[in-house]
């Protein structure tokens, strides 16, 4: 009686396990059927007025099955990705190959004798060979990932992509486990380059804003508008530093950067010699420049002849005191240095691009207690001019020299003009940081979407 009823309870047992088993296959299944639908109308086109390294695709969620959690954005590979991703696969699969059958050899034994060594080295290659041999290209992947999106989404920009190239984009759908389901593949698509970036419309606005600007200042400097410019002490210096040199009898030493012509400071370093060589020529001192640079010379000497001649001495004028010296950085530096020493001049100009020469340059010119007046825009070297000359043009006031000398009304329109743009500018930057700090107070809203565009839109160019 006892083993019947425990029999019964085995074949209910029995039963039991096997409709859980069966229940549980069918969930299985019914899961496995109902994945992600792929999505549907996904198509891939050329991002209109862009400079044709982007590609817009857009797609629909598919209908039925579990419901999207995210989807994955992958695009085709170039044909030179492709080969480079089979050439590093390969490498791969060697290197895995050799490694393995290396470390199998000389586990056979537990000290193994060079002998051994080699022959299992010599083993390891020919199984790195054959992987590579084997290797095969079809199984590298075609496509790369390149976002992951949240299932709101149904749009997105493919950018970095290279113009005049076919693509393919595919949309996969994921669910809550991260499951891929089903993808949908665009036909191939080709990022050209348009005539017009819009995503630029706003500097080009800015541009011609600013172009306005200079030219309506230009106009009323012109028209008699008296413009005020900040006094700079070391540009009012340069009258008294030039008239020491003449009561001492010693030359004026101007050194007008290492760099070539084609240096904005060094451009400005000569104009602002064009002013300094009229001074000296009013007052009859020597001025000596040496260059390092051939083109430059050739700059220097114009500037110079024409301070001359406007000054209405041209017969004092004299081309060999603006000599090339040489290009090589410290072998200028040792001329300049020694011409110093054995010269001794009363006052020493420094205006254009400087580097490690500049310390050198004005720590010799204060041993010989020469007047020195510097002026660059390259702010590492600044520190050395601040510590060794008696004035120093900083940035902003070494490009402005030119029309504060000169106090000709075009430079000193266009100089306020410049000015004007960059107050615009300044408070664009201020109005920006205090809509995102409001806007992160806040958690967002208006303030965080305007911070965004100032930031991504408007002053991205």
């Amino acid at each position: 009686m006892h083993g019947r009823h425990l029999r019964r309870g085995h074949r209910r047992t029995n039963r039991s396990a096997l409709l859980l088993g069966l229940l549980a296959m069918f969930l299985a299944g019914s899961h496995a059927f109902a994945a992600p639908p792929a999505p549907i109308e996904v198509t891939a086109t050329d991002e209109p007025w862009d400079d044709g390294t982007n590609l817009v695709v857009r797609w629909k969620p598919g209908v039925g099955g579990d419901p999207v959690v995210s989807w994955q954005i992958f695009r085709s590979r170039t044909n030179e990705e492709l080969e480079q991703a089979i050439r590093d696969a390969r490498v791969r699969a060697a290197t895995t190959a050799y490694e393995e059958r290396l470390k199998a050899e000389l586990a056979k034994e537990l000290n193994p004798s060079e002998a051994a060594r080699a022959r299992a080295v010599s083993l390891a290659l020919e199984a790195s060979e054959a992987a590579s041999k084997a290797f095969d290209a079809n199984s590298v992947d075609r496509h790369i990932p390149i976002t992951v999106l949240p299932s709101t989404a149904n749009e997105f920009v493919v950018d970095r992509v290279e113009t005049g190239k076919p693509y393919v984009i595919r949309v996969v759908p994921r669910d809550l486990d991260g499951n891929p389901g089903a993808s949908t593949d665009t036909e191939p698509v080709i990022a050209t380059m348009q005539s017009f970036v819009g995503s630029r419309a706003w500097l080009l606005a800015a541009i011609i804003g600013l172009s306005m600007t200079i030219i309506g200042c230009i106009v009323l400097a012109r028209g008699g508008r008296r413009i005020k410019i900040r006094r700079i002490p070391g540009l009012d210096a340069i009258d008294e530093a030039v008239g020491r040199a003449t009561e001492m009898g010693r030359p004026v030493l101007y050194i007008p950067g290492i760099q070539d012509m084609d240096n904005v400071q060094t451009v400005a370093g000569v104009t602002i010699l064009g002013r300094v060589a009229k001074t000296a020529a009013e007052y009859d001192a020597r001025i000596e420049v040496p260059t390092a640079r051939s083109l430059v010379m050739t700059a220097c000497r114009d500037a110079v002849q024409s301070a001359y001649f406007e000054a209405g001495r041209p017969e004092s004028f004299n081309p060999d005191a603006i000599r090339y010296i040489t290009d090589e950085q410290f072998g200028y530096v040792a001329y300049v240095a020694g011409r110093m020493v054995r010269e001794k001049p009363a006052t020493c100009i420094y205006m254009g691009q400087f580097y490690a020469e500049s310390l050198l340059l004005a720590e010799n010119g204060n041993a010989i207690g020469a007047i020195q007046i510097a002026g660059t825009a390259e702010s590492s070297q600044l520190p050395f001019f601040v510590a060794a000359c008696d004035y120093t043009l900083i940035g902003e006031e070494f490009f402005a020299a030119s029309a504060y000398l000169s106090g000709e009304p075009t430079q000193l329109g266009s100089l306020l003009g410049q000015d004007v743009g960059k107050f615009v500018t300044v408070a664009l930057i201020l109005l920006g940081v205090a809509l995102a700090t409001i806007g992160s107070i806040r958690g967002g809203g208006f303030a965080q979407s305007a911070a965004d565009f100032l930031a991504n839109t408007v002053l991205k160019g």
